[in-house]
């Protein structure tokens, strides 16, 4: 205990009875077992606090990459619905595609097609005499 062997404890111990007296020891030794339990618990405090604090931290640097992922996906959301911009890439894209193929060559125009429908043929019906 704190680097200590049992002959230094024991020598202690004589010398808290010789200097306190065998009246105030026991009251000094509740003191002292008084000031160790509070010591451990400021420090079991103190642990406890750090802990979260070290949660909170990591908490918080997650919560930032989760921000910076949304904010790149809306930029790049941004950039694909920019209409402006999409009608200058394709006119990139068409000239690129213009330069490369030759124009196609004109064509003739097409005489109109004339339709037209033959006339139904008439029906007669059969007269039915009555007797």
């Amino acid at each position: 205990m704190f680097g200590m062997g049992i002959g230094e404890i024991f020598l202690i111990i004589i010398i808290a009875i010789l200097f306190l007296g065998p009246d105030k020891l026991p009251s000094t030794m509740v003191e002292i077992a008084k000031f160790f339990r509070s010591v451990k618990s400021t420090v079991n405090s103190a642990r406890a606090t750090l802990e979260e604090e070290m949660k909170f931290s990591e908490m918080k640097e997650e919560a930032l990459n989760y921000k910076k992922e949304l904010t790149d996906a809306s930029a790049e959301l941004e950039r694909i619905t920019n209409v402006t911009e999409i009608g200058s890439e394709l006119n990139v894209l068409k000239n690129e595609i213009n330069l490369d193929v030759p124009p196609p060559a004109p064509s003739a125009p097409k005489a109109p097609e004339v339709v037209t429908f033959a006339p139904k043929p008439k029906e007669t019906k059969p007269v039915e005499e009555n007797a």
